[in-house]
């Protein structure tokens, strides 16, 4: 992987009793979004859920920012949005929950003089 990506691990809350109405949807998430995310710069995405509704997400970019940014402002991104907001409680600020990495072990062995 090129050290020039930016990996971005965040965290959501979906409410307990929609968990299995959200995994079935994302099951066959609509076309026109998976396009969406690829060209908006969006690499390596994957969703990990816990039964009890604690969503931790992952994805890589050159900029996440920018992938993020570029996201927004499409139109499918609206509709999935919109769409996807009955899923997830409420949390004080909104929005997403980011997390700092600490540790990544290609970057430590690249490092490394053998």
């Amino acid at each position: 992987m090129s050290s020039s990506l930016e990996r971005v691990c965040f965290e959501l809350r979906v409410r307990p009793e929609r968990i299995d109405e959200y995994r079935a949807r994302h099951a066959a998430v609509w076309p026109d979004m998976l396009r969406a995310l690829r060209d908006t710069g969006w690499r390596n995405y994957s969703l990990f859920l816990r039964e009890d509704g604690l969503l931790i997400g992952y994805f890589e970019a050159e900029s996440a920012e920018s992938a993020m940014a570029a996201m927004a402002e499409t139109e499918v991104d609206a509709r999935w949005q919109a769409d996807m907001a009955e899923f997830f409680e409420d949390r004080p600020g909104g929005g997403l929950r980011r997390y700092l990495e600490v540790f990544h072990l290609e970057d430590q062995l690249a490092g490394l003089a053998d």
